[in-house]
Order: structure tokens, then C-alpha cells, then sequence
């Protein structure tokens, strides 16, 4: 099958996994190199790439005490390839930030001298203090990442967006893992780890961060990457997307969705 026509299930929805497609970023100019950019788009870029890092980076902390205390040794094998995956997606976004010179590898020093607590979002520096919050965050939190990688999938700079295809697909580990994780508490949390009040407290505590991680609803930086051909969605529309999907993914468990505002520090 061509790797233009590939997908993978994702709890009841399809997340494209495709080659790079120069003609998706109508009328964007495209870039190969870092020196090609214009200033403000390169910025931008280094800009986008930090982030993406730091939540790579502060997720392995967050799952790390998580290798040898997960319920089964299945668990404990998915969360060791979830702290695999993460770290090469972080090397992916420095080697990135790399093309960009000293700027990018200043970025790259301060980015792997963080602890935890120290992130730019705040659902990376919230620990996970029990199960629930690992099915949770891979369910909600890792499926706003795949929104993000998504928007950069055919964007006008070729490094970016050659790496989301294989990023795309190691993530969806991660998505499948936490909606397991959910629905074996919801119907079956008195054999396994957990109940359905339990995971329904985790999607109320999570959901506000994922939601805030969309950015700003009128955010600047949003319209300058779509205008450069970076990004496809406004945050809005790309928040309204995950709000669907994640309500329609997590009814069939008898879980709830709190209302979009609630808990909110991004709006």
C-alpha cells in the first residue's frame, strides 16, 4: 500500500500517517534549509521546536517512576517504549533546532538541563500520582501532541516536515495505550488497577490541560504559522476537533467530559 493511502485506528478515529506533500500548504513557499527562512519564520520555527522538546523531554520524567510500578508487565513494556519514543522525538526536534545554528544549540543545552517542574506547559509539570493519571495523560494529553504534529504533516519547511510521519506513527502507541488503560479501570477496575470514579477523577484533571494546550483562541503566533504554511488549523478549530473526538471516544466507557471552561488557564 502506498504510504500516501496509510492509517492507523485510533479508538474509533483515523489518524492519516503520510509522506510529505509539497502542494497541501497552498501557495507557501517551501524551504530545505534553515539559511533560506525569512527572519521572523525562522524564529517562529526555533520557537515551535523548543516547545515540542521541552514536552518531550519533561513527558519521560513524568513516566519514568511509572517503568517499574505499572500493574502488569505488559504495562511496564508499553511504558518503556513510551519513554523510548519520547526521547527520539526530542532528539528529532534538536536535531531540527541544530540546523539553526548557536541560537538552536542554546536552546538545546537549556532544554536537556531541565527538571521537573521547570516546563513552559503546565500539564508537563504535574507528576502522576497514581494509574489513572498515566491512562489520562496518553489519552488526552498525548492525542493534543498528535494534533500538533498533524498540523505540521506537508508544512513549508522540509526537515519539520519529513520528521512527522514516523513521529505520527510511534505515537499512536501512546493514544491507544491510554484509551486501554481508561476503559479497563471503567469495565473492569476491580481485577485491574483502578476504578471507573478513579478514571473519571484523571479525565477531569487532565482534560482542562489538554484542552489549554491548544494555546490562546486569538493567538498570534497561530496565524503567523499558518501564514507561513507551517500549521494548517487555527487553535480554535484544532481544540474543537479534539473536543469531539475525545467525547466520542470515552462515552462507550461511561466517562464524562467536564465543560470546556472548567479549570481553564489558557483561554
Amino acid at each position: 500500500m502506498p504510504d500516501a493511502a496509510k492509517s492507523l485506528k485510533d479508538g474509533g478515529t483515523i489518524v492519516p500517517v503520510r509522506e510529505i506533500l509539497w502542494g497541501s500548504a497552498a501557495g507557501a513557499h517551501k524551504y530545505e534549509t534553515a539559511q533560506e527562512l525569512p527572519e521572523d519564520m525562522r524564529k517562529l520555527i526555533v520557537k515551535l521546536m523548543v516547545v515540542q522538546a521541552d514536552t518531550e523531554f519533561a513527558s519521560i520524567q513524568q513516566h519514568r517512576p511509572w517503568l517499574d510500578q505499572a500493574p502488569t508487565l505488559e504495562d511496564r513494556w508499553i511504558e518503556s517504549r513510551i519513554v523510548a519514543d519520547e526521547a527520539r522525538h526530542g532528539l528529532q526536534a534538536c536535531r531540527i533546532l541544530r540546523d539553526f545554528g548557536e541560537e538552536g544549540q542554546k536552546y538545546i543545552d537549556e532544554l536537556l538541563a531541565k527538571r521537573e517542574g521547570e516546563h513552559k506547559l503546565d500539564a508537563f509539570n504535574m507528576k502522576f500520582d497514581r494509574w489513572s493519571d498515566v491512562g489520562a495523560f496518553t489519552c488526552l494529553v498525548d492525542r493534543v501532541g498528535v494534533y500538533q504534529l498533524r498540523a505540521f504533516q506537508e508544512c513549508s519547511y522540509g526537515p519539520l516536515a519529513r520528521a512527522m510521519p514516523l513521529m505520527l506513527s510511534e505515537e499512536q502507541l501512546h493514544l491507544n495505550f491510554g484509551a486501554s488503560v481508561l476503559r479497563r479501570m471503567s469495565q473492569d477496575g476491580e481485577r485491574y488497577y483502578g476504578s471507573r470514579d478513579e478514571a473519571q477523577a484523571a479525565v477531569r484533571k487532565w482534560y482542562p490541560r489538554a484542552l489549554d494546550m491548544f494555546g490562546h483562541s486569538n493567538s498570534d503566533t497561530s496565524r503567523r504559522a499558518i501564514e507561513y504554511g507551517l500549521k494548517r488549523w487555527t487553535n480554535e478549530e484544532a481544540r474543537g476537533r479534539f473536543i469531539e473526538e475525545v467525547r466520542g471516544l470515552l462515552a462507550p466507557y461511561g466517562l464524562e467530559l467536564p465543560p470546556a471552561e472548567f479549570d481553564r488557564h489558557v483561554m
